[in-house]
């Protein structure tokens, strides 16, 4: 039986590296895809850092023991994902300092945000896990159409951010309930947590493609258009799920995949590479793992 103050959420040092010979077009046949995504990496050193400071607040109106190790987990992972997209993202804004205006707006934003009350910050923070569930869904379960002969490095650091995202998929849920509850809150937060992510990633994204001289083509427009829809076609279900009476992110069932990146990543190791995906196999299965032994 697991202990109550212990959790099964493993907190990964992942050395991740991000040379400037990162191309921006990480995908080289679809473009607009990495824009899209490079948006929404430009919005993770501003959420998840929130997240944090939210879930910090919340704990301490958590009891059960379960919950407030889960909530330890899940800080713990967000730290490392911020500092690593805050790394991808320094070579990004080399290519476009103009960014630095939506990134001024998301300080806004977030600074207003952290000012409501903790039950809207809460819900917020749950509604924007509830839509990851979606994401992890999309990007590793569509894997090998989206990122066949793409950027190894900017693949297995999405894949690797979406392994945890399924990971901790229940901590901010069961602290919103046991701190907050309430229904409608909750649902509202949903949509909240969503587009406070997308709308920043789609403008960045937007600006990029403008940067590199491609958003007047109409083709451009309307391949975003489709990758926008096609993003939409995975992630609405799971965003309608997590709105009704009853929803539990529990009861939504993981990916193989993401099972045995798991198990091939335990607790009490330490990475002695970046864990890298084979982009160029058909079906892009589940890096190996080379751990530092012991000393």
């Amino acid at each position: 039986m697991q202990d109550p103050e212990k959790t099964n959420i493993v907190t990964r040092k992942v050395p991740f590296e991000f040379p400037e010979d990162i191309h921006p077009h990480w995908t080289p046949s679809a473009p607009e895809f990495a824009q899209m995504w490079n948006g929404f990496s430009l919005t993770m050193p501003y959420l998840e850092p929130f997240l944090i400071r939210t879930m910090r607040e919340g704990m301490d109106k958590v009891a059960h023991p379960s919950t407030r190790a889960d909530a330890a987990g899940f800080m713990a992972q967000e730290g490392q994902h911020y500092q690593m997209h805050q790394r991808f993202n320094s070579v990004l804004k080399q290519s476009y300092p103009d960014l630095q205006a939506i990134e001024d707006d998301m300080k806004r934003f977030y600074k207003a945000l952290g000012r409501k009350s903790l039950a809207r910050r809460l819900a917020y923070s749950a509604g924007f896990e509830s839509m990851t569930l979606g994401v992890t869904r999309f990007l590793i379960g569509e894997r090998r159409s989206l990122f066949a002969g793409a950027d190894t490095r900017v693949v297995s650091f999405w894949l690797w951010h979406m392994v945890e995202e399924t990971e901790h998929k229940t901590a901010a849920f069961d602290v919103y309930q046991e701190a907050c509850g309430g229904y409608f809150t909750r649902a509202i937060g949903v949509f909240h947590g969503s587009w406070g992510v997308f709308y920043p990633g789609l403008r960045a994204a937007i600006l990029m493609l403008k940067k590199d001289g491609m958003w007047q083509h109409w083709r451009t427009r309307w391949r975003l258009l489709k990758e926008v829809a096609r993003f939409a076609r995975f992630v609405g279900p799971y965003l309608l799920r997590s709105t009704l009476p009853g929803h539990d992110p529990r009861f939504e069932e993981d990916l193989e995949w993401v099972s045995e990146y798991q198990q091939r990543y335990p607790d009490g190791v330490t990475a002695e590479a970046p864990p890298l995906v084979d982009t160029n196999d058909p079906d892009i299965p589940v890096p190996e793992m080379r751990f530092k032994t012991a000393a």
